[in-house]
This record gives structure tokens, sequence and C-alpha cells, in this order.
């Protein structure tokens, strides 16, 4: 059925191509939340990637899942508007994903502890924190590998770089996070 849809596509069929990424959506809004930090630029980042594709779909090969193939563009269209706009921010107090309660909703539910909630959100600012401090591609791996659960294999794909380009900027990538982290908590 896809590989129908994407030859329908290849040859201008909108209707097709609609069809095809109904199921990527959400990935590709997960995507460039993570590396856009808001949902305001994640909706437009995730609005510029499906025009970029549909612009490229005759370039696409089947050598390649398309998801791959979309998801490297969903990157690299995050990176191009990060380096325009020279900074990296992540929303502190945005949820992370559509489907995350937020702590207005958690603390209407008696069961949680407060003070829990707020080490929780507390962590989660440090380590955004640390994240937006990496380049763009040690963050791009990152993501991927930690925030998304991508293989290397998959990931070398999204990236279009060696497996062991992605384990070793993995690694020094989560090495920085931990020092960036640890002189956090030391000035805490």
């Amino acid at each position: 059925m896809e590989s129908m849809l994407i030859e329908k596509s290849v040859q201008g069929d909108v209707e097709s191509f609609e069809k095809l990424i109904v199921k990527y959506n959400r990935y590709v809004y997960n995507i460039a939340f993570r590396m856009m930090g808001n949902e305001e630029d994640a909706k437009d980042m995730s609005q510029e990637t499906l025009i970029k594709a549909f612009k490229a779909i005759g370039q696409f090969k089947m050598e390649s899942n398309f998801s791959t193939w979309l998801y490297r563009i969903t990157i690299n269209v995050c990176k191009d508007e990060l380096r325009k706009r020279k900074e990296t921010v992540l929303s502190y107090d945005a949820p992370l994903n559509e489907d995350e309660v937020t702590l207005k909703d958690t603390l209407k539910d008696e069961t949680y502890n407060p003070l829990l909630i707020y080490e929780k959100l507390e962590l989660r600012s440090s380590i955004e924190n640390a994240l937006n401090q990496l380049s763009e591609d040690s963050k791009s791996v990152v993501i991927l590998k930690d925030i998304m659960g991508y293989s290397y294999e998959e990931i070398g794909a999204i990236l279009e770089i060696p497996i062991g380009t992605v384990r070793s900027r993995l690694n020094r990538s989560r090495t920085t996070l931990k020092n960036i982290l640890q002189i956090q908590l030391s000035e805490n």
C-alpha cells in the first residue's frame, strides 16, 4: 500500500501524498518539537518539512524507508531554521509531547506529591538547558537515540552518517551532557 502511494506521489498526486504522510505526521512533529523546543515552531517546521518532502518526493529512491527519508528532511529543516536564528531554545514549561500531562493537570490529582513533581520539573529543566548547549549535530543524535528511541542504524540513515560516527557522536554528546549537568549541580 505504501509503495503504491509513494509511486502516485512521485507522479504528483497530492491526495496520495496526503494519505502517505498521515501516519508520519506525529513523528515529524515530535522530532521538530524536540529540535525547536516549542509548539508553534514545531508546527511550522512540520509544515515546512511536509512541503519540502512533497517538492522532493520525485527524488525519493526506494533504497531507504520513506520514514527515514522524511525524518532526515525534518532534522535538516529544523537545523536550517536554528542556524538562521543562531540560538536553540527549549521551553521549560511546555509538555514534551501531545499526550503529556501538564503540571496544572497533575496537581489536580491528590495522589501526586508536589515536591516530587517540582524536582522532576527542575531535573527536566536542567537536562533541557544542558541539551541546548550542545551543537546541532550532537543534539540531533541525542534526541533521536535517547528521546525518540531510534536504533543506531536508523539514526545513521536519518542523518546520513556512518554507524560508527553515530556511536562516537552519541558517546561524546552524553559525556558533554553529563559534564554540563555536573557543573549545574555544583553551582546550585
